[in-house]
């Protein structure tokens, strides 16, 4: 009822321990609280909030516009609903290396296990289009090791991203990915990896976990997860799948009424109204407070 059962504690600690297992890890992304409920029920093991999702659910494009005060008050909504571990896309750290330090404390105020900052200038731009700026190494290693002197958690994970693999070669890529690692990094995301070579070659090049970004429309094929698994990637993010499949769903249903005049045609696509308040977890609030609660829960509708 409410909101998780486990304390954001437990959930970094099961993060932990998750990626120490070994196993490939499956994190879609979550565009809001209920689908982070759902992504925990078809049983997967962590949570993934996109920045892009984030921005494009206030109607922005993924270029920087969105203010850590606003990551940080919806990712920690998204977080509380689920007793999976989630992670949160933190962009460049929303300025200079004091500023990465300040993002780091709000997200664990906010209850997340772990966010992923970026290399690239801001204000920044999607990682799959082109015309994509790096910063400088001395840049880069700055903003990481801010972040890992100013948590307070020592199991909130910090993953650096980076995505110099867009503006140069994939041995550049290893060789920030290491500098990246040295600075404090527990993770490193890649971005825009063009085959499993070439993230086998990242895995090569350190000793901690590597992370898939599988986004649909983007520069990576859309690897199964034994393919990924066997490349020796440890976490894999599905960032905008939910809402892409979810806005599809919702484009669809509007033309049928526009078109047909109802939206009989589109009801049996849609969830019913026993699966969501199944979701939401109607039935313990009636155990809690019977007033809240007296009625039965129609199953087909």
């Amino acid at each position: 009822m409410l909101y998780s059962t486990r304390t954001p504690e437990q959930k970094r600690q099961a993060l932990r321990d998750s990626l120490a297992s070994g196993t490939l890890q499956q994190f879609p992304g979550a565009f809001n609280p209920l689908s982070a409920r759902l992504i925990e029920d078809k049983g997967f093991q962590g949570v993934y909030i996109s920045g892009a999702v984030l921005a494009n659910d206030l109607g922005l494009p993924d270029i920087g516009l969105t203010t850590l005060t606003e990551v940080a008050q919806r990712a920690g909504q998204i977080a509380r609903m689920t007793d999976l571990p989630s992670i949160v896309d933190a962009d460049t750290g929303f300025g200079e290396p004091m500023n990465v330090a300040r993002t780091i404390q709000e997200l664990e105020n906010a209850g997340l296990a772990g966010c992923h900052i970026e290399d690239q200038f801001n204000p920044k731009r999607c990682g799959h289009l082109d015309g994509k700026n790096v910063v400088d190494l001395d840049t880069a290693v700055k903003r990481i090791r801010a972040a890992a002197d100013a948590r307070r958690d020592p199991n909130f994970l910090i993953m650096a991203r980076t995505d110099i693999r867009g503006t140069d070669s994939l041995g550049a890529a290893q060789e920030r990915a290491r500098a990246l690692v040295e600075a404090g990094a527990d993770a490193i995301f890649p971005e825009a990896m063009r085959d499993l070579e070439e993230f086998r070659a990242i895995r090569d090049a350190v000793d901690v976990p590597v992370l898939a970004n599988m986004t649909e429309f983007g520069k990576s094929e859309l690897f199964t997860a034994a393919e990924l698994h066997a490349a020796g990637v440890t976490i894999v993010i599905y960032p905008v799948t939910l809402l892409r499949s979810a806005m599809g769903a919702a484009e669809r249903t509007l033309e049928t009424i526009r078109s047909t005049g109802s939206q009989q045609d589109a009801v049996p696509a849609m969830q019913t109204r026993a699966r969501l308040y199944e979701l939401v977890d109607y039935e313990a609030y009636n155990r809690f407070d019977s007033s809240v609660f007296n009625f039965q829960v129609p199953g087909l509708h």
